[in-house]
């Protein structure tokens, strides 16, 4: 016999500013959308058992978890290593229902391992609960992840952006004004981390960052001072990107729509020639999201390598016919039990 239902939703979230920096204790101000994945089923059992429209094929975990790296397809690996590190013992059978597209660059893991988390019975308290399902996706993918999109995606906000220190994981939300529209565009270039350089990056940021220091605190002129180019470059990015977020949520505040749009344009230079995670793709798109009356700024959101950018605009522009997948988003409430 079939046990209580249970329906958790978490939402997919766009990075408004700072990318790669979280995995180094930096600042970054994301914004949970409305694209969402729901987990809905009947707990009981002892394994679990998804199935999802949008998915290839079927998620079928034993409990308890032996080895979630061991498991298919890939996207059930992340249901393991949620079952994994919250411990489940009751099992649940249902479905996954997804808005948010794979390989995007708009954390879909982070939304399939918050909604599975929920509904296997982890208690819905932000700061936790992205914790447990960052590890579960290190567990899953092997991609050494920073903890921005697992909260992200927990503690969104219906009308606001968060201004997280990754540092310290403490967030505030940022109202984010009704005369700036949020557009995600996807640049039909998909990528997969695990099979992307993000985890060389990591290690290089963290290299600069065992030479320097916390790198958002260290001054210029250490970071000039780095005799490894690719190590200056990346510090420079996390140090020059943090004052950069800062400054975005003061605009945010005061609704300086044009020192935004300036900000986000210079986060995409620094994250394509100092960070190094652009590609020709996304910085052709990004310059031609740019030229559009209305637009203020764009960039790559997210990890890069592919995927999409963001781009903000004034009330009333219209980024379709522009020959990729472009959709307005809205700022949206977190993971919750409905």
């Amino acid at each position: 016999m079939s046990g209580a239902e249970v329906r958790a939703v978490a939402p997919g979230r766009v990075v408004l500013i700072g990318d790669h920096t979280d995995y180094v204790g930096g600042l970054v101000l994301p914004m949970a959308i409305d694209l969402s994945t729901e987990v809905r089923g009947h707990r009981g059992g002892d394994h679990v058992e998804l199935r999802s429209a949008q998915l290839d094929g079927t998620a079928h975990v034993d409990l308890p978890v032996a080895d979630p790296s061991t498991v298919h397809p890939d996207w059930a690996r992340y249901v393991a290593g949620v079952a994994s590190v919250i411990g489940a013992t009751t099992g649940l059978v249902g479905t996954v229902d997804s808005t948010v597209p794979p390989g995007g660059g708009l954390s879909s893991s982070a939304a399939l391992e918050l909604a599975v988390a929920l509904a296997l019975g982890a208690a819905v308290d932000p700061v936790p609960l992205a914790r447990a399902c960052r590890s579960a996706e290190e567990t899953a993918s092997g991609v050494p992840c920073g903890i921005m999109d697992q909260l992200c995606c927990a503690a969104g906000v219906e009308g606001h952006a968060l201004l997280i220190d990754c540092a310290t994981e403490s967030y505030r939300t940022v109202t984010v004004p009704e005369d700036i529209e949020v557009w995600v565009l996807d640049s039909g270039q998909p990528r997969r981390l695990s099979e992307s350089p993000y985890a060389a990056r990591r290690r290089e940021a963290e290299a600069a960052a065992g030479l320097l220091g916390h790198l958002p605190d260290v001054s210029p002129g250490a970071v000039e001072s780095l005799e490894d180019e690719r190590l200056r470059r990346r510090a420079r990015h996390v140090r020059t990107e943090c004052d950069r977020v800062r400054e975005f949520a003061d605009a945010l505040d005061r609704g300086d729509l044009d020192r935004l749009g300036e900000l986000v344009s210079a986060s995409h230079r620094s994250l394509r020639d100092d960070a190094e995670v652009s590609t020709p793709v996304l910085d052709e798109l990004v310059r031609t999201v740019e030229s559009r009356p209305g637009v203020l700024g764009a960039r790559l959101t997210g990890a890069g390598f592919g995927g999409s950018i963001v781009a903000l605009t004034r009330a009333g522009t219209d980024l379709d016919g522009l020959g990729v997948s472009a959709r307005r988003v809205r700022p949206s409430a977190g993971a919750r039990l409905v």
